[in-house]
């Protein structure tokens, strides 16, 4: 419908005339709407071109500490998005120019607010990985950082290669906070694009200490498999006989649960003492079972993983550490849902033992987890063995890199977890054990590792 050009005659109730329609605008009105949302598309233009210089979200330093195959797919993926924003933006410059009409005017109004939130959505993936890559800025972090890239890359090779599956390119980045956490690889982004890397957080206390980034590992290889539903069923299956609500509850956690056993058949008892640190907290934290949450409560959480090691190793310094939580967190400080949970549960932990790691299924090509990653590798006597056959090559040696960096990394750990007088920390944390030294020597290796991709490269 074209504008109505003719001024506004009088009315007797001091409206304009009927023949004049107030949803269109007069010719003045339609142009200064058009020229405004011509600056507007102008500056959405230019701003989206912007996103593409990649160098002003991390340094060109931190971008080169990536090893290469990872920064070319996230730069690669990062510029695809940036470069649809300003696309965008540039296919609705074309669209105003040829406006005409009241609906035009409107039409490109509403393409431009949906323009401002896809902005806003790819601004969020870029800062997220911007932040992320920025984390490398040190050469001697970012040394570190793609050691620990490699560390998990690894760790993801061990079990799905195996079933002729290929684990996905790694950037890890350091941040603060208690725990550690994934945005798997083929996750969905906040611009609905999806994620070209698996990003994983490790947190500064725990920085040499690092076995929750095989936890997260876990979760990227339960979501590759198809793990965690197949483990859910089978946990609810086990436990329902003794408790419907703690079979239930099982299942709700399968996630959680997978990623722990992941960790516990890569790493052994490692990652207890860490995963101990993490969780404790005042007994109502510890008791704390909120709706929907997929974590164990950290109670039966930390007795959980002593009861992994208890079934696959006997008795050690794992049972310390559950005495002491028996004892910090009195059972009967829980409301009682949790203490139903927590009974059936502390009853039948070396079937949930046997559920997550004995059981043959699917997502491992009919065999148990076990079968793949044999946790036997990793008990403490065998990482004694590994450590003395090496000796003082145990942190040098490529072809140890290469082929044991986890059970390298499972007796580093280790080692952080033993008091002077030798004895293993019964306590949930490490604190008496670790030392400059070891935190160095850890570093070192790291650095190592890190090095030797970047010359692979």
């Amino acid at each position: 419908m074209p504008y109505d050009t003719r001024p506004a005659g009088p009315r007797t109730d001091g409206f304009p005339t009927d023949d004049f329609r107030t949803a269109a605008l007069r010719t003045d009105d339609f142009l200064a709407e058009k020229d405004a949302l011509a600056l507007e598309v102008r500056h959405w233009l230019r701003a989206g071109s912007s996103l593409t210089d990649l160098e002003v979200l991390a340094s060109a330093a931190a971008w080169q500490s990536l090893e290469s195959y990872v920064g070319l797919s996230l730069r690669s993926s990062l510029r695809a998005v940036a470069t649809g924003v300003a696309a965008e933006a540039g296919a609705l410059s074309s669209r105003l120019a040829t406006a005409a009409e009241p609906d035009d005017l409107a039409a490109v109004r509403t393409a431009l607010l949906r323009l401002r939130r896809r902005y806003e959505q790819v601004e969020t993936v870029l800062d997220f990985y911007g932040d992320a890559v920025n984390t490398r800025t040190s050469p001697r972090l970012g040394a570190v950082l793609r050691g620990l890239d490699a560390l998990a890359v690894d760790s993801m090779d061990r079990v799905l290669r195996p079933l002729g599956m290929e684990a996905p390119p790694v950037l890890t980045y350091l941040d603060k906070g208690l725990g550690a956490s994934i945005l798997r690889s083929g996750a969905r982004l906040w611009d609905a694009s999806l994620s070209p890397v698996a990003a994983i957080k490790i947190t500064r206390h725990n920085m040499w200490r690092p076995t929750s980034l095989v936890h997260e590992t876990g979760h990227q290889v339960a979501h590759m498999t198809g793990w965690t539903g197949e483990l859910g069923a089978a946990l609810y299956e086990r436990m329902a006989p003794v408790s419907v609500l703690a079979a239930e509850t099982w299942r709700s956690w399968a996630s959680e649960v997978a990623a722990d056993v992941y960790a516990f058949v890569l790493l052994g008892y490692a990652p207890l003492p860490a995963l101990a640190t993490v969780v404790d907290g005042p007994s109502s934290k510890v008791f704390r079972m909120p709706a929907g949450d997929p974590h164990p409560f950290g109670w039966i959480r930390v007795l959980f993983n002593a009861g992994l090691c208890r079934s696959w190793f006997g008795p050690g310094p794992w049972d310390g550490i559950a005495r002491t939580w028996l004892l910090r967190h009195p059972l009967s400080r829980a409301g009682r849902d949790v203490q139903v949970v927590a009974k059936a549960s502390l009853a039948n932990l070396p079937a949930l033992a046997d559920t997550c790691t004995r059981t043959p299924l699917r997502a491992f090509g009919g065999a148990a987890l076990s079968a793949i990653a044999d946790p036997r590798a990793v008990a403490p006597a065998e990482l004694a063995r590994l450590a003395e056959r090496a000796g003082a090559s145990l942190y040098t040696s490529t072809y140890l890199q290469r082929l044991e960096a986890m059970r390298v990394l499972a007796w580093t750990v280790i080692q952080g977890h033993a008091v002077p007088d030798g004895r293993a920390v019964s306590s949930a944390g490490p604190t008496a054990g670790t030392t400059a030294a070891q935190d160095d020597g850890t570093e070192l290796w790291l650095r190592r590792i890190g090095g030797a991709v970047a010359a692979a490269a």
